[in-house]
């Protein structure tokens, strides 16, 4: 992305009305689709995700009342009118919303939306890896790894993972010869054993 102005904030952190909103299919199919792809109009969302575009059109609308993208009125025109993300980064705390049921369901619903998608992409992966070169082949993958740690170490982990992530993102050049579009997925979760009797 460019700098200055137009640039988007880093992070958005989430609140109760925004993650209301985000869960919903195709609202969180066009705000991934604008972080990733860019700016664009209804027309070229509905062509890319498969839908139409009255209702590309309504849904980046209830996107853009919390914030969570913005038009781009440089770009538009009378007829066509062009959205961005408004940030690079979706933020929140599982806590945050204890106090709100419906917003906590959402989110609920937004983190198993994640894990479904990991696995549509690993499973797209495996389809495809032969036809990659040795190098990215390699390159990809999946690991885990096990300890023992209180919750507040976990967090100073996930914090260290983050760092490097974002600095091997701002020192990234698309432009590289070579360069493909990756996603990193991070999680951490209990290790929860089925206990034999």
């Amino acid at each position: 992305m460019g700098t200055g102005e137009n640039r988007p904030p880093r992070q958005v952190w989430l609140d109760h009305r925004q993650v209301r909103v985000l869960a919903h299919p195709l609202r969180a199919r066009l705000l991934s689709a604008l972080r990733v792809k860019g700016p664009a109009t209804a027309t070229t969302l509905a062509g890319l995700l498969d839908t139409n575009t009255g209702a590309t059109s309504y849904h980046l609308r209830q996107l853009a009342e919390v914030g969570l993208v913005v038009e781009e009125p440089d770009r538009g025109t009378a007829r066509q009118r062009w959205w961005r993300a408004a940030h690079e980064v979706t933020s929140w705390e599982n806590t945050d919303f204890d106090d709100d049921p419906d917003a906590r369901a959402a989110m609920e619903w937004i983190q198993a939306e994640q894990v479904r998608l990991f696995v549509e992409y690993t499973e797209r992966w495996f389809a495809v890896r032969d036809e990659w070169s040795p190098e990215w082949r390699d390159a990809f993958g999946m690991s885990d790894a096990f300890m023992t740690i209180p919750a507040t170490r976990l967090k100073e982990l996930q914090e260290e993972l983050w760092r490097t992530l974002e600095r091997y993102r701002a020192e990234a050049d698309p432009d590289e010869p070579g360069a493909e579009q990756v996603q990193i997925f991070l999680a951490s979760l209990p290790l929860l054993l089925r206990r034999t009797s």
